[in-house]
Formats: C-alpha cells, sequence, structure tokens
C-alpha cells in the first residue's frame, strides 16, 4: 500500500461520526414504523396522523435512505469503495422521501415550520458531505 493510500485519521473520525448520526436516522425510523408508544408522545395528534399515513412507496424511499445511510458508514469504516455508491442511492432515496414529505403533503407545516426546515437542511448537508467525502477518499486511493 502506497503511503497515499493510507487510512487517515480523519476516516476513522467521519466514519464513527457519521455511524452515530445515520443510527440515530434507523431509530427514528424503527420508533415511528413499530409505533413505539414512548417515543411516539413526543409528537402531536397531527403529527401522529401525518406519520402512520405515509404511503407505502413514501416509507420504502424512508427505509431504504435510512439503511443505505447505515450501510455506507459501515461501509465507510470497513474501507470499502462501495459505500460512494451506497450514500449516493441513500441521498437519491432521501430526496425522493422529501418529495412526498414537502411537495405532496404539509410536511414542514405540520412537523414545525422552520424547525423541521433546519433540520432538513442539516440531513441534507451532511448526506451530501458524506458522499462527497466517500468520494474522495476512494478517488485518494483509500478505500478498496
Amino acid at each position: 500500500m502506497s503511503e497515499s493510500a493510507r487510512t487517515p485519521w480523519h476516516l476513522w473520525v467521519v466514519g464513527v461520526l457519521s455511524l452515530l448520526w445515520n443510527a440515530f436516522g434507523a431509530y427514528d425510523y424503527l420508533m415511528t414504523q413499530t409505533q413505539n408508544e414512548v417515543y411516539m408522545a413526543q409528537f402531536t395528534p397531527e403529527q401522529l396522523e401525518y406519520f402512520y399515513g405515509f404511503p407505502a412507496w413514501a416509507v420504502a424511499f424512508w427505509a431504504t435512505a435510512v439503511w443505505a445511510s447505515v450501510a455506507g458508514s459501515l461501509l465507510l469504516l470497513f474501507r470499502k469503495r462501495t459505500s460512494e455508491k451506497v450514500f449516493l442511492v441513500a441521498m437519491v432515496c432521501m430526496f425522493v422521501s422529501m418529495i412526498y414529505n414537502y411537495v405532496l403533503s404539509d410536511g414542514i407545516e405540520i412537523m414545525g415550520g422552520g424547525i423541521a426546515l433546519a433540520m432538513t437542511i442539516t440531513i441534507v448537508v451532511v448526506a451530501v458531505a458524506l458522499w462527497v467525502y466517500a468520494k474522495r477518499q476512494a478517488a485518494a486511493g483509500v478505500l478498496a
């Protein structure tokens, strides 16, 4: 392995932080889909109706986005080049899911307006950053 292809310290930091970030997304997805009473108690009746009314295709894209993000983080930690493609799949699925959440329904309004929009923007920025990071690490030869 050449000197330039050695694992940089930041890969471990980004990998672990991304796994923690995406694990929370997975937790949120699981608690919502299983309708966990304790977790769902934080939402208003209108928000619960919104969550439980997602069409199957929106849930499928949400699930794919969440689990592909977790897989991308694990693949990054395992230094696999496929993390780039998996992060891209997660990002595309996230955008499709957002079409339902914010274009085809009143998701922003129901979930709290500005706070929901700020969280969505944060999620998008992190998803794009992880994809770009994996892409750059693959190009640098760090990911095999």
